[in-house]
This record gives structure tokens, C-alpha cells and sequence, in this order.
């Protein structure tokens, strides 16, 4: 790794934590999440891909919440994304989204069954937006955890011309941040009705969110 590269990370963590200091957050949500934070059952967030800049920001604020591992490759790029979340006091679960996404799954498993939260993008890496895929059916289905759908909105805000339409806050933004209702996928449910019921979830969340900050 170059000593650009490993420089990266700490300068994109103390950008985040100096924009998130400039932003008037609004909470909603907070309050149905502290028994699910008191109970040792692991928990598994879910967020769309555009608006992942400010999680690991957000991921400190909350009094009771535990920690939460997110995914990252095995590549040079992954290993960028364990040192950014790691000053956050992130960690990661290493797996490989290729392949259908299998090995990136059974990782992810793996760290549920172990009584880890988790954060997944369930549109990501390459979309398409906004559009729920069905590893994170699957990974509900299999381990019987939780999904909180987290929406995270900011105005005025920057959309960068990406393919998720990546959103950045400007500074003294308001922002909002919703946790939403918890659900939980049966083994036997049907996994494309499931899917949608997430989706739709995510959805409302991100558009409450967006509501908070008159988006």
C-alpha cells in the first residue's frame, strides 16, 4: 500500500467527524431502539448505498448501542475500508462479493451467529440503486436476526453523479437520521415477498428521514 493510500483513511474519518460536528441532527426512533440494544440478540442494519457517508459518524452517537462490523473485501480496496472504520471504532467482517456474493454471506453469517451486529448495503456494490438484493434475505432467513432499516438524510447536501447518486452533507446541514421498525424473516417465508417488505421498509425510512430535513 502506498503511503498515499494509507493516508486516506485518517484524513476521510477527521473530514467526516468535522462535518458531522457542523450538522443539527434530528433523531427518530432512537427510543424503540434501546431494549433491542439491552437484549444480546444481534442486530442487522441495513442502509442504502448513497447515503453511507455519515453511518460510521452516527454509529458513535448512540448511547447503549453496541458495535457493528461491516463488510469489506479481502482486496486493497477493503482493507481502505477497515482502516476507515476502524477510526470510528468500526470493525469488519472480510469476505468476497464475487461469486453471487456467497463468500461475502457466509461471513456475515458467521459474525451474526458469533452475536455481532451488523451493517449491510443491501443495493451495493454496484446497484441498482435503491433496489434490494437478496443476500440480505438470505442472511436474515439463515441466522434469525433483526433488520433495523436506517435512513440518513441531509439538506443542503450535495448528489454526486454516481450510480447511487451518493449523497454528501454540506456543512451546517440539517440531517436526520431514522431507525425503523424491526422485522424478522422466517426460514420457510417467501424470500421474494420478504425482500419487497425490506425494501419497502428501507424505503420509508429514508424517505422519513428525508422528510425531517424538508427534502
Amino acid at each position: 500500500m502506498s503511503a498515499l493510500a494509507a493516508l486516506a483513511p485518517p484524513a476521510a474519518a477527521v473530514a467526516v467527524r468535522a462535518l458531522g460536528a457542523t450538522l443539527r441532527l434530528t433523531e427518530a426512533g432512537v427510543e424503540s431502539m434501546q431494549a433491542l440494544w439491552a437484549d444480546p440478540r444481534p442486530l442487522i442494519y441495513s442502509v442504502w448505498h448513497g447515503r453511507i457517508l455519515m453511518v460510521p459518524w452516527l454509529s458513535a452517537r448512540f448511547e447503549g448501542a453496541r458495535a457493528v462490523r461491516v463488510l469489506a473485501s479481502r482486496s486493497r480496496d477493503g482493507e481502505l475500508v477497515a482502516r476507515w472504520v476502524a477510526r470510528f471504532g468500526m470493525s469488519v467482517v472480510r469476505g468476497s462479493s464475487s461469486r453471487g456474493g456467497a463468500g461475502a454471506l457466509r461471513a456475515l453469517a458467521a459474525a451474526v451467529r458469533a452475536g455481532q451486529d451488523v451493517a449491510v448495503v443491501p443495493d451495493g456494490p454496484r446497484g441498482p440503486r435503491e433496489r434490494l438484493q437478496a443476500g440480505l434475505v438470505v442472511l436474515a432467513a439463515v441466522t434469525g436476526a433483526p433488520v433495523i432499516p436506517l435512513g440518513f438524510a441531509a439538506r443542503p447536501a450535495r448528489r454526486l453523479h454516481s450510480w447511487d447518486r451518493f449523497l454528501v452533507p454540506l456543512p451546517f446541514a440539517r440531517a436526520a437520521v431514522v431507525f425503523g421498525k424491526a422485522a424478522t424473516v422466517s426460514r420457510d417465508a417467501d424470500r421474494e415477498h420478504a425482500r419487497a417488505e425490506l425494501e419497502r421498509a428501507l424505503c420509508e425510512a429514508t424517505e422519513a428521514a428525508d422528510r425531517l430535513v424538508g427534502a
